[in-house]
């Protein structure tokens, strides 16, 4: 039996594609997207979308039908999760972010760890950006049991990419159910402010405007500042985020670009911050749509918070919903939406090992 999802439900965008793709390799049931970006103005699928699917169909030993760039409609068919080692390669300054989303649930249910090396973007738009995958993602999943690594190699910014990230998983048995409605006690805030290729006053700049935001409102942030002369061109960023005793975390994140002050990128990463902070969330607005995913695989109940219910949360629901007997519940309660689901309790499926193989968006062969 063939699962079909309507790509243009909800926000319409490449993570309708992710989340099927990965839920599909999991499940080991046949999956078929159509309309795949149809409203975007370039629609169809993008180097970036092509290098998340193939190093998905890696993983899953999977075959293709449309896996092409432009194609608005994809027949992925897995047959038996793999682990070891795999290079993949967006060809672009495409989001390593994005590609971590596909691949990180799949990689927990393999049979062995798996270490996945990626190049692309690693601080692009319309991302999350790698520090905000390392400081705020790789930590949530740690409270479903997850035993997740990512280690920045190389930075790399929009246009040239260049970035270089290796990721890391080791198999999980059970991810177990979290129940947090509730931020906690603040322990800790913290971020890194980034530059490359740039002088070190523009990541110190943007450092000083996020604390004396943060201070303002009765933080004190350590912010980390980071220069470096090895990337392909140059960006800047700052990713910052906030630990309860609890072991929530949430995070708040801006990019450099030319002609924006770096006073303006540390204030919005700031702002960006409080917002959540104030609503007393257990999760910030981005990771509360990816955390879906593990919520409703995990074994028992989760209930989790979040300061907004946005397109991408409803949209990854939609998709969660028609892979899993399960059903979120979103309600609003002290200024924030409580997300509750009991999960399935997913179990890894037998698998054998393999060597990895090397990805581009244009296919992939294996590593000799």
């Amino acid at each position: 039996m063939v699962v079909r999802i309507d790509g243009s439900y909800g926000e319409g965008g490449g993570q309708i594609l992710r989340t099927s793709i990965a839920l599909s390799a999991l499940l080991g049931e046949p999956v078929e997207i159509v309309n795949i970006r149809a409203r975007r103005p370039n629609p169809g699928l993008q180097p970036q979308h092509l290098a998340g699917v193939m190093a998905a169909a890696a993983l899953a030993d999977a075959e293709l039908e449309g896996a092409a760039r432009g194609s608005t409609r994809l027949l992925f068919r897995p047959r038996a999760i793999k682990c070891g080692s795999f290079d993949v390669s967006i060809g672009t300054a495409g989001s390593i972010s994005l590609v971590i989303q596909t691949l990180t649930p799949i990689m927990l249910f393999a049979p062995c760890a798996t270490t996945v090396t990626i190049t692309g973007g690693t601080d692009v738009a319309w991302s999350p950006p790698i520090d905000y995958m390392r400081y705020v993602f790789a930590r949530t999943l740690s409270r479903f049991g997850a035993r997740v690594e990512i280690e920045v190699v190389r930075r790399g910014h929009y246009p040239r990419g260049g970035g270089k990230v290796i990721l890391r998983a080791e198999p999980v048995g059970r991810l177990a159910a979290v129940n947090s409605p509730d931020f906690g006690r603040l322990v800790e805030v913290g971020g890194v402010s980034h530059a490359v290729n740039l002088p070190r006053h523009v990541a110190e700049r943007q450092a000083r405007s996020a604390r004396e935001v943060l201070a303002r409102a009765g933080y004190d942030a350590d912010i980390s500042v980071e220069v470096r002369s090895d990337g392909l061109g140059p960006g800047s960023g700052i990713v910052l985020w906030a630990a309860s005793d609890t072991g929530c975390v949430v995070g708040g994140d801006s990019l450099g670009s030319r002609g924006k002050p770096a006073e303006v990128v540390g204030r919005e990463a700031a702002e960006r911050l409080l917002a959540v902070m104030r609503a007393g969330a257990s999760l910030d607005p981005h990771m509360a749509d990816m955390a879906v995913v593990y919520m409703a695989l995990a074994e028992g109940e989760s209930v989790l918070s979040t300061s907004e219910v946005t397109m991408h949360l409803q949209t990854n629901i939609y998709v969660v919903e028609r892979f899993l007997p399960v059903k979120f519940e979103l309600g609003r309660a002290d200024g924030k939406y409580i997300m509750r689901v009991r999960g399935v309790g997913h179990a890894p499926s037998p698998g054998l090992p393999a060597a990895g193989p090397v990805c581009h968006h244009g296919g992939c062969t294996h590593a000799m």
